[in-house]
């Protein structure tokens, strides 16, 4: 026999159980992974998730936001209007319209002009999802196109700069009820008045007990911003109460470390997913 031949023999003898050993493979993963693995976790209730970790195809959700923030001579009111869905699996994304409204306190006449603050567009991708760790992992995408206060907002001077930050956020349960997530990236801002770019970074570390058997929990949420030399701490103890199947409401007062920017805040986020077919 010609090692031609003797080459092809074992090429076959080699390759074909091979190549039945994927195709049983894949069809027993199809048979058997049907829905995508996903690990719930807590999402913080301020600084919120694009989407779910381990987002599943058809999920989608609309939250309504409203707070309000002490800002020392005036008063913000802020209104957001978000939707997320998931297009494929371990896919989020999300818009985002956000509007902000100022009035005067007693220490002062002055207050900045009310405005739609920007339009977010945003994506997340979860690449790790590990069932016996507890553990998954996101990278993700936010950008926001900053709009100009309604006192001088035309055709020709709509946008006033825009956001670009790169995010990553990763999640672990700790035994059955607690839960640890950290969401941390830089943010780049570019001004169009003046041509110059704006760098920041923001660390958000969370922790959360979730009652057994329900989608309630409580927590706290530390927002964490470092620019140019100066340093912004808040602690946002919250909870998160489910008022119906697919409604849920979390409500979050927050405390500043450092007086020098803000005071008191509070924060109310309605939440509702509308059902999605499940694979």
């Amino acid at each position: 026999m010609s090692f031609y031949k003797i080459c092809l023999l074992a090429s076959y003898m080699i390759g074909y159980p091979l190549t039945m050993y994927a195709q049983t493979f894949e069809e027993s993963d199809k048979d058997t992974h049907q829905v995508p693995l996903k690990i719930m976790h807590a999402e913080p209730l301020y600084i919120d998730l694009i989407r779910d970790l381990g987002a599943r195809k058809g999920e989608r959700e609309w939250n309504i936001g409203m707070g309000m923030t002490d800002k020392l001579t005036y008063d913000s009111y802020q209104v957001l209007v978000e939707y997320e869905f998931a297009p494929i699996n371990r896919v989020g994304m999300e818009v985002e319209v956000p509007l902000t409204f100022y009035t005067p306190n007693s220490r002062t006449e002055f207050r900045p002009a009310n405005r739609i603050e920007s339009l977010k567009t945003a994506v997340q991708y979860t690449f790790l999802v590990h069932q016996r760790a507890r553990l998954s992992a996101a990278i993700g995408y936010l950008n926001e196109l900053e709009v100009a206060s309604f006192d001088k907002l035309t055709t020709r001077h709509m946008f006033t700069g825009y956001l670009v930050n790169p995010f990553l956020v990763v999640a672990k349960r700790i035994g059955a009820n607690f839960h640890s997530l950290i969401y941390t990236g830089p943010q780049l801002r570019y001004h169009f008045s003046g041509s110059f770019w704006e760098k920041s970074y923001e660390l958000h570390t969370n922790f959360h007990y979730m009652i057994p058997d329900t989608r309630n929990f409580i927590g706290m949420e530390i927002n964490k911003h470092f620019a140019q030399g100066d340093f912004n701490l808040v602690i946002r103890p919250q909870m998160r109460l489910s008022i119906a199947e697919n409604l849920l409401v979390g409500i979050v007062p927050g405390v500043p470390i450092s007086k020098d920017q803000e005071r008191l805040s509070f924060f109310m986020r309605l939440i509702y997913e509308p059902k999605h077919k499940k694979h």
